[in-house]
């Protein structure tokens, strides 16, 4: 390695702060260069990680659970202690097989093919009503009052939640996702307080479920047996919480980037409105350009290598999907926003393997109900002020973004 190289990767920086600032893709282009397998140390006393940035050791590493575990430490950066880790352990996300297949039957019946084929008509007259509900006034807060609807009310409506407490979740996903590392999240009562007030409902929810059971993904999981045994009051709590933040927060995302990328690439909005028939590759594009999680971590099993460098067991692996996402060896001109690329083997849903998203075909839909209500009725919607990105090393959010338009009168008003 050269003096030159090594002054540019002394200069890397992936936690939180960096995040708070965008998306760090100088970075990324520098580590899958000259260090796509490379030891990150952790500023709060942690032991380090090794960050991957190559499309293909990301998918590798997301195909060999084997090798490379969600369970043994959990997926997220930071070292839990052993009361911790045996909670995190109760979720799918953090799993192994057997046992995350047999958690991930119980959920995947609210995600068939028919089921979202069924979902996705309401989708669309969701989206719809959202676009109505803003039409007229000619400025809004695009995270909360459009890119948020219809995902969290499809994941609410999904659960069987009151209407009433659709705007509740929303706040408190927002909590839970950005309650570690962004001071606007961070309330009095500590990190945990938005998980016990979720626990609470969920506790509720069942309760209501057991005795008036409905066609919803709450009265399957309280009935739900695995290994002949019903779910504990802890499980369901944190099924609970990962379908409301996995169901609303990661799309939510996923459309404000999309939106942000329009904004940016005014051509390629045109195209949507003068092609129709582009729009199956359009979502695909944003979401390559937007990927919404930044990474997941996973522990090394045992001793093994990466693009020839040494892995230690119990090693952290943290694998960056959106550095993955703008490999040149697998995008062309990976940094243009191109509505037609074909292919497009992004990693945005996880890269494959056992922990590919449930929701994956309920996202795709749910982006694009909501960007083409946009892109064709919303056609001059331009941003009044700059994003307000949340600091984070885990979700790529966006918390307020302001934006204005020519007010449109509803039909047949």
């Amino acid at each position: 390695m050269t003096t030159t190289e090594s002054e540019s990767l002394r200069g890397i920086d992936l936690l939180a702060d960096t995040w708070g600032e965008g998306v760090p893709h100088d970075q990324f282009d520098i580590l899958r260069r000259e260090a796509p397998v490379f030891w990150h140390k952790e500023t709060d006393g942690g032991p380090g990680f090794w960050a991957i940035t190559k499309h293909a050791d990301v998918k590798a590493a997301s195909h060999d659970w084997r090798t490379f575990s969600s369970e043994l430490g959990a997926t997220f950066i930071p070292t839990a202690d052993e009361e911790m880790l045996a909670q995190l352990q109760l979720t799918i996300l953090n799993m192994d097989p057997p046992k995350h297949e047999r958690y991930r039957r119980l959920v995947s019946r609210g995600f068939t093919p028919r089921m979202i084929r069924i979902l996705v008509e309401d989708i669309e007259r969701r989206a719809a009503r959202v676009i109505d509900d803003v039409s007229e006034r000619g400025e809004v807060e695009f995270v909360e009052e459009i890119a948020a609807q219809v995902p969290v009310q499809m994941i609410c409506e999904m659960i069987g939640l009151e209407k009433h407490q659709w705007q509740r979740m929303f706040e408190l996903s927002n909590q839970l996702v950005g309650g570690r590392n962004d001071p606007e999240y961070q309330s009095a009562e500590g990190p945990d307080a938005a998980a016990m007030e979720v626990y609470m409902l969920c506790d509720a929810v069942a309760a209501d479920r057991r005795a008036n059971p409905r066609d919803d993904i709450m009265t399957a999981l309280v009935n739900a047996e695995v290994d002949e045994e019903r779910l504990t009051d802890a499980e369901l709590n944190l099924f609970f919480i990962t379908l409301i933040v996995a169901g609303n927060e990661t799309t939510r995302n996923l459309i404000n980037h999309s939106m942000l990328a329009l904004l940016d690439h005014p051509d390629q909005a045109r195209r949507l409105r003068e092609d129709p028939d582009l729009w199956d590759t359009a979502v695909e594009e944003m979401l390559r350009w937007g990927s919404s999680i930044h990474n997941f971590r996973r522990t090394a099993t045992h001793d093994t290598e990466l693009q020839g460098v040494a892995i230690k067991e119990g090693d952290k692996v943290v694998l960056y999907y959106a550095s993955a996402n703008r490999d040149e060896d697998v995008f062309n001109d990976p940094h243009s926003f191109d509505i037609t690329r074909r292919p497009n083997d992004h990693l945005t849903f996880g890269g494959g393997g056992v922990h590919f998203c449930l929701g994956a075909s309920l996202a795709r839909a749910e982006i694009k109900a909501t960007m083409r209500q946009i892109v064709n009725r919303l056609p001059d919607m331009e941003l009044t002020g700059k994003p307000v990105r949340l600091k984070s090393d885990f979700v790529n959010g966006i918390k307020k973004m302001p934006v204005r338009f020519t007010p449109i009168a509803l039909a047949g008003a």
